[in-house]
């Protein structure tokens, strides 16, 4: 490979547009990096399949599609294609374009569904630092008279000439404790993450242990891990807080009997919030319980919101905002029999 197409190929590896490039019988001859994402198979896999079998339309055929488009031996751009891939539907703006000299037809794909997931994830993101603001705002105005109380509590205790008279006092110290420490936790992190090497698959066994030591015995926990996912830099700890409050979330929706799977993959050219990577880790953790109500489904990351009658609404809280440090993001989708935490981690630094 010459100097110039070795160039080449890297700039169509680093666009997020996908380029296919089949030949005259519409087999596929190159795919680019993007295309990994969209289907989610590997290039090597990709070359040789055929366009129709690549590119399922429910509302289309793909052969009929390129016939039209085809022609006039002009480009031609199909806007808002439902596209359906292996495992969900996507709306394209698809660009065909004949190459006369060599009897081929170059494709190109934009995900228009992707601009809405930015908008959105940029949602969540800023969401979740107004929300913290505030919380750490009210957090600070209750811990001040807490401490207070507390304090004329044990001044009161030690002026009480009768120990019945000192249980109240104690009930009152009691309780202020009890509120101090769930107003820390309102706080979320106080600490410098101290980051180091980690492998994903040593923390998420971490937290399959431990979950499956305290949880029913119906409930089964499965892997399916890619292990060519390399190590990332983040503090150990807190990757284990994150998937132990998500992980137990799903034990809990299951109650005596489910399956949680634990599913790690790779994205390229991967976009978060407006930030665009070359390489972002996505562990998935999926249960076939229940699922959650639409209306609690955009709220599920505010802190004290909580659909269980015991829960504090904190763990999801807690684990957006650790996310967060690493300039990632955890995502929920949600239907009856199948609930999706994704947890997006961008891996080294490498903004695309």
């Amino acid at each position: 490979m010459s100097k110039l197409q070795h160039l080449q190929e890297k700039i169509l590896d680093n666009i997020s547009s996908i380029i296919l490039l089949f030949d005259a019988k519409l087999n596929l001859l190159y795919a680019n990096s993007s295309a990994e994402d969209l289907f989610s198979t590997s290039v090597k896999k990709l070359t040789g399949a055929n366009a129709v079998d690549l590119l399922t339309c429910p509302n289309d055929d793909v052969s009929i599609v390129f016939e039209r488009d085809l022609s006039n031996d002009q480009p031609f751009t199909e806007r808002e294609l439902i596209l359906e891939t292996l495992y969900r539907k996507h709306t394209v703006t698809c660009t065909i374009t004949p190459v006369s000299e060599s009897n081929q037809v170059l494709v190109e794909l934009q995900k228009v569904d992707r601009q809405l997931r930015i908008s959105k994830e940029e949602h969540i993101i800023e969401q979740n630092k107004a929300t913290q603001e505030i919380v750490r705002g009210l957090a600070h105005e209750i811990k001040n008279p807490l401490g207070g109380i507390r304090g004329s509590a044990q001044l009161l205790e030690s002026e009480l000439p009768s120990p019945e008279l000192k249980e109240y006092t104690e009930v009152i110290i009691q309780e202020a404790d009890r509120l101090s420490k769930l107003v820390n936790q309102m706080l979320g992190p106080n600490q410098i993450p101290q980051s180091h090497e980690v492998n994903i698959h040593q923390v998420l066994d971490r937290v399959r242990n431990i979950v499956v030591a305290e949880a029913a015995e119906g409930i089964k926990i499965f892997e399916d891990y890619d292990p060519s996912i390399p190590s990332l830099m983040a503090d150990i700890d807190q990757l284990i807080q994150v998937f132990l409050n998500i992980v137990h979330n799903a034990v809990q929706a299951l109650g005596s009997a489910g399956k949680i799977i634990l599913k790690t993959r790779i994205k390229r050219q991967f976009t978060i919030g407006g930030t665009r990577y070359k390489l972002v880790l996505k562990v998935d953790v999926i249960d076939d319980g229940p699922g959650i109500k639409a209306d609690m489904l955009e709220k599920i990351f505010y802190p004290m919101v909580t659909g269980k009658a015991d829960g504090t609404g904190l763990g999801l809280s807690i684990a957006q905002s650790l996310v967060n440090q690493y300039h990632g993001l955890i995502e929920c989708s949600s239907r009856p029999g199948e609930t999706v935490f994704s947890v997006l981690l961008p891996i080294g630094n490498n903004h695309g």
